[in-house]
């Protein structure tokens, strides 16, 4: 790991029509959050080189050598892709992390280990997926076929961009379709690394092309393309919402979004464990220093165990060792750039003068390194309407809320324009059973915080936006449905 930590990083070209290519724009230095120093180079691509790439997926997939290539054939690939992903997951995950500042014994799991695991799944169920006749008079064939959509344009987040990247390419490819992804400018590495690992896996030129750059100008193009047919994307609401501006602009290509959320974790005194409870909790908003789309930022604790849960939390928080990423011991690394820490750092200032009480953390640390650290925060008296409790951090800062009641747990749960994730311990099956039905999330975890598989969908209500990453749920996004209605 120590060579692969200092082996230098060649300059990035876009990967396009199965080949490296020099992009129209300029190039733009990436930073590692380790130390504040220049690891690399990406190309910037602009709209013209946009406009290239969609080209060329469109051009492979009406010429059908994905599209219509045999199921078992796009199975060998996927599962050959998988192969190439584990075989090189320690390479992957080390440039993931000099890139992202996730530490590596969370990266090895989350990153090429879930990604293989993700290609594999959508390998084996890509040739499960049956159309339908429907139920019709006798001298009537009604047949449903489901047919890829075409081309997709895919732009995901820097937290696990290999991650989140497999969980939008696998069933997109699995399906049949060609796509256009679109990395965060501050960690496309890794995906850009997949890219040469698929053609490697025998996926033809075209299906799969990485174009690299601003948000606000390969993203915007991506966006804007009349040639795109569905545009996937994890990150910010703000985001989000101009996508489905750009979408109506151009050709109402359909938009599904993960937007984030602000995930409550509801700790009843009838927790089974409270020790383990505190534990996991603090691991769920801390781990990967926050960055977590579905990390549990707000602890909502029954008031008659609020003090000694918070101070068990904030024991075990404290024990967590923030440091270099690299490192095997660290169980907290780098805040992904330097905007980021700030802001992190501003939603800490503005709890206080909201009236919140800092009990661990609230500040930058090892700033002597050049590197993007901050202590484990929590925050307690925090009130459902502060700042700190509406709004995504996406960093170690966790918000403390009690309540006295379920009722005014459900209430302040709900009490976010966010419905991504939430979490609920207690010992009552029947309170178990109407948290869940009561708090408005995609993913409601009892008696633990994280670790649902690719089995099941992840997904968001209200403006944690809408349709399913993960399980057989996600290919709704990548089938049409076509109506054969035949007179016999």
């Amino acid at each position: 790991m120590n060579e692969l930590s200092r082996h230098p990083v060649a300059p990035q070209k876009l990967y396009i029509d199965g080949a490296w290519q020099e992009a129209e724009g300029e190039t733009q230095d990436v930073l590692s959050p380790i130390d504040g120093q220049r690891l690399t180079t990406i190309a910037r691509a602009s709209a013209a080189d946009v406009d290239r790439a969609v080209a060329a997926a469109r051009r492979a997939f009406d010429d059908g050598r994905w599209s219509r290539a045999a199921p078992a054939h796009r199975k060998k690939v996927l599962h050959k892709l998988a192969d190439l992903i584990e075989a090189n997951a320690l390479e992957l995950a080390v440039l993931g992390v000099r890139d992202n500042g996730t530490e590596i014994g969370m990266a090895l799991k989350a990153e090429p280990g879930s990604a293989a695991g993700t290609f594999r799944y959508y390998a084996e169920a890509l040739d499960k997926v049956y159309g339908e006749i429907a139920p019709t008079a006798g001298n009537v064939l009604g047949l449903v076929h489901k047919e890829p959509v075409g081309v997709v344009g895919a732009i995901v987040p820097w937290n696990f961009p290999l991650m989140i990247g497999a969980w939008k390419l696998a069933p997109a490819l699995a399906a049949g379709n060609s796509v256009v992804l679109k990395p965060a400018e501050t960690a496309s590495l890794s995906l850009l690394k997949l890219a040469e690992l698929a053609a490697e896996a025998g996926l033809p030129d075209g299906v799969l092309n990485v174009v690299t750059g601003a948000g606000s100008v390969t993203g915007e193009a991506l966006a804007l393309s009349m040639d795109v047919d569905v545009l996937v994307f994890t990150g910010s609401g703000g985001v989000g919402r101009r996508l489905l501006e750009y979408s109506a602009r151009s050709n109402l290509k359909r938009c599904y979004l993960e937007l984030g959320g602000k995930s409550p974790n509801v700790v009843f005194a009838d927790a089974p464990d409270l020790e383990q409870a505190a534990k996991v909790s603090a691991a769920g908003i801390f781990r990967n220093a926050g960055q977590v789309c579905v990390a549990g930022s707000r602890l909502l604790v029954e008031e008659s165990i609020h003090d000694e849960f918070v101070e068990a939390l904030s024991r075990h928080a404290a024990a967590m060792k923030v440091g270099n990423p690299l490192d095997l011991t660290t169980n907290i690394g780098a805040v992904n750039n330097l905007t980021q820490l700030e802001g992190n750092l501003n939603f800490v200032t503005k709890a206080v003068e909201e009236g919140a009480e800092i009990a661990l953390g609230g500040s930058r640390i090892m700033e002597d390194t050049g590197g993007y650290f901050m202590e484990p925060t929590v925050l307690k008296g925090v009130k459902p309407q502060d700042n700190v409790a509406q709004n995504e951090v996406f960093g170690p800062v966790l918000a403390v809320t009690p309540f006295k009641t379920d009722e005014e747990a459900v209430a302040i749960a709900n009490s976010t324009k966010f419905g991504l994730a939430a979490g609920v311990w207690t010992s009552s099956l029947s309170r178990a059973h109407n948290m869940v039905r009561d708090i408005q999330a995609g993913v409601v975890h009892v008696n633990t915080y994280g670790g649902a598989d690719g089995t099941v969908p992840l997904g968001g209500v209200k403006q944690s936006g809408n349709g399913h990453d993960k399980s057989m749920h996600a290919f709704d996004k990548y089938f049409d449905l076509k109506t054969a209605w035949m007179q016999l």
